[in-house]
């Protein structure tokens, strides 16, 4: 494994770790895919439902464009190979 890839890794593995924390102590887990445009991602919540959301910048919020099916929510965490708690 190269630096680089073992660097990776590691941030990976970081982010991971952060996600679950998050989640267990009932905050929200933003996901972000350069599949959506700049101004959208994914939120994950404690229930493990995911919403697909849109950025307000000058509210600092998100509205909430649609829940995604369990299927949906499925294929997003094997794509990025997340575990359900």
């Amino acid at each position: 494994m190269t630096a680089i890839q073992e660097i990776e890794r590691t941030g990976t593995e970081a982010v991971k770790r952060l996600r679950m924390r998050k989640l267990q102590n009932g905050h929200p887990f933003m996901i972000n895919s350069k599949d959506l445009p700049g101004n959208q991602c994914y939120l994950e919540y404690p229930d493990g439902s995911i919403a697909l959301v849109t950025i307000v910048k000058s509210a600092k919020d998100f509205t909430v464009i649609r829940t995604l099916s369990p299927s949906e929510q499925n294929n997003l965490r094997a794509k990025y190979n997340l575990s359900y708690q």
